[in-house]
């Protein structure tokens, strides 16, 4: 026997109360090293010998490069004698001042001839002091033949290959150091949402704003979570004008070295309401870009529009706006629905519903 299309059918509904939801905002991140530096040589010659390759970890003064140092060698012998000739002038100057010095004191020579002698003197420790000076910055010039990284991180390409003329000036630096040990990732949120920002978290300053923010979450471009947890340290105060939007960063470790230069990702910022009107997702059917429910109004349910935010899971929403504490909602069937359409309410468990939910999504 066919069924009663006019029979009432059983729906199962909820009963609306607050509980605890976790929702997060999700924001384009761009992946930069905590430095980079560009590895330039400081004199002219060729390069000889290349110590490392692209990708290469190096610590803080390992051996990058070594440029061709014939002529700094040959300066730096230069040096060194023109330093002994000095020496040299040095200690005959000395050893004429005491031979002039006694015979002044017996009034054998005239004080002239210690002047002259002491001013000799003055003029070959000058002399010695200008040849040291060079000698240092022979040496200095040498030790330049030897390049070597300015902090711990990753080599970047070489553009320069062994027996390339280079100099201080080349269009390309030699290499880069990115230091990886930490990497910032940034992003940036439009005017509302830093509005909404400033005014929600707590703090007299910007800075104890940031503080206040809990953990973030860095998503990787396949979609899988990055291990390390990150903090927002820092923000501009000011409002870019031509994109309307404020630039923040987020410092993640980086111990494995996962996280490269120039790579992207989605920074995720979490948000713990503790007082959140859930629904389950099926609950909902949408109209022209707006949410509804079906609420129950004694034995017929109503339609209601509500405002709401994915929640954390992606299979519940929270509800801003339309539904309040006690409100019953239908949550299976709801396709065959009507506006004013009497049921049979059946209420189920809400927790048991929802844990369900979370069931189902840890499952995906």
């Amino acid at each position: 026997m066919a069924g009663d299309p006019n029979q009432v059918k059983d729906y199962k509904v909820i009963e609306i109360q607050p509980q605890v939801a976790e929702l997060h905002t999700d924001f384009p991140a761009t992946i930069e090293g905590q430095q980079t530096v560009e590895i330039r040589p400081r004199v002219d010659g060729y390069i000889e010998q290349i110590y490392v390759d692209e990708g290469a970890v190096v610590r803080k003064g390992q051996k990058l490069f070594r440029i061709n140092g014939d002529l700094f060698q040959q300066q730096v012998r230069t040096a060194e004698a023109n330093v002994r000739v000095a020496q040299t002038a040095v200690s005959n100057a000395q050893m004429k001042v005491n031979q002039v010095k006694p015979l002044v004191e017996r009034d054998i020579i005239s004080n002239y001839e210690l002047q002259n002698a002491q001013l000799n003197l003055q003029s070959s420790r000058a002399s010695l002091a200008a040849a040291q000076a060079q000698l240092k910055n022979a040496r200095t010039n040498l030790s330049y033949t030897i390049v070597t990284s300015p902090a711990n991180g990753v080599i970047g390409t070489i553009p320069y290959k062994v027996g390339a003329l280079v100099s201080s000036n080349i269009p390309q630096p030699l290499t880069t150091v990115a230091n990886v040990s930490k990497m910032y990732a940034y992003f940036s949120m439009n005017e509302k949402q830093v509005l909404d920002f400033t005014k929600s978290t707590g703090g007299s300053t910007l800075q104890s704003k940031l503080a206040k923010l809990p953990a973030v979450e860095l998503i990787l471009p396949d979609g899988s979570a990055y291990p390390q947890k990150g903090r927002v340290e820092a923000a501009s105060a000011l409002i870019n004008t031509e994109t309307g939007s404020s630039n923040f960063r987020a410092t993640f470790a980086n111990p494995l070295g996962l996280l490269r230069s120039g790579s992207t990702g989605t920074l995720r910022i979490p948000a713990t309401i503790p007082n959140a009107i859930l629904v389950p997702q099926k609950s909902t059917y949408e109209i022209q870009g707006k949410r509804f429910v079906y609420v129950l109004t004694a034995d017929s349910v109503a339609s209601v529009p509500v405002d709401i935010n994915p929640s954390a899971s992606g299979l519940s929403f929270v509800v801003q706006n339309g539904l309040k504490a006690g409100d019953k909602i239908v949550i299976e069937g709801i396709a065959g629905l009507r506006e004013g359409a009497k049921i049979k309410p059946v209420v189920v468990n809400a927790d048991s519903v929802f844990n369900a939910l979370k069931q189902e999504e840890a499952q995906h």
